[in-house]
């Protein structure tokens, strides 16, 4: 396959620990790198050059589809992969990526890969606690992304946390999965908590979302149920009952958020 089919875009703010094994991980995969930055203060950007990946600087964003889609629009080739910082590319992952994408006039005809007409496809995550544990359950697995895209058939990315992108076409589905490794410790995933609930708390102002006290505790158990009950987050031990408790909290936390902002803003009596 001609490398330069694909480009890969990672999205960064200060990711000196991660960006190197990135993109060390994409060698396999294609030459063509783009690493948009969004005003790290750290060495992120350096090292990336060093690695002879091309960087575009993007004003600071608290959350990253505004980027994504600065970075598939610089794009110059058919497909792009979307990456964090903090996800790698696996080998099997790699191979898998490539002759998805390639006609099917290509293809080894004893390997079956999607039809031509995808334009999308979602990668399964492995998301891996502190680069400790692999969480199975919870909800956590197979917590499909779309990562994959023809840029020929992409639309637009919304500018919303956590939205998904809008394209033309059919979806299709991987089944090598990204290594996802998050929550490097407790201090960094609060510090995410307060930026991330803060914004999911914004929106469900936007749309008038009503809330009371009681509401906190129904969140709060609502969640903790989904997550470590209904998911079975207890079956990965330790760390998948403190996930499944911090999940319960981070849901709170953003109807405390909202309870605060929808009461800051009404008329005293």
């Amino acid at each position: 396959m001609n490398k330069q089919k694909l480009t890969v875009i990672i999205y960064t703010h200060n990711e000196e620990k991660n960006i190197q094994a990135c993109i060390e991980s994409l060698k396999s995969l294609t030459s063509e790198i783009v690493l948009v930055d969004m005003k790290s203060t750290d060495q992120t950007v350096s090292l990336a050059k060093k690695m002879g990946v091309i960087v575009y600087s993007f004003t600071f964003t608290r959350y990253v589809e505004p980027t994504r889609e600065f970075g598939i629009r610089k794009a110059e080739t058919e497909w792009v992969l979307i990456l964090d910082a903090d996800e790698r590319v696996t080998p099997e992952l790699s191979q898998e990526i490539r002759y998805s994408i390639l006609d099917n006039s290509q293809k080894k005809s004893n390997i079956q890969y999607p039809v031509s007409n995808i334009t999308a496809f979602k990668i399964p995550r492995k998301n891996i606690f502190g680069k400790i544990k692999w969480l199975k359950y919870g909800g956590w697995w197979p917590d499909y992304q779309i990562r994959l895209i023809n840029k020929n058939c992409f639309k637009s990315w919304p500018k919303e946390i956590h939205s998904t992108p809008l394209f033309t076409g059919k979806t299709g589905y991987l089944k090598n999965p990204l290594i996802h490794y998050f929550h490097g410790d407790l201090e960094s995933m609060v510090k995410k908590t307060i930026i991330f609930e803060d914004i999911e708390s914004d929106l469900l102002l936007k749309f008038h979302k009503n809330v009371s006290t009681m509401t906190f505790f129904r969140k709060f158990l609502g969640e903790l149920n989904r997550r470590l009950i209904k998911n079975l987050g207890f079956i990965d031990g330790e760390l998948g009952i403190i996930e499944s408790i911090y999940q319960a909290f981070s849901k709170t936390i953003t109807y405390i958020y909202l309870y605060e902002k929808s009461r800051s803003i009404r008329p005293l009596s």
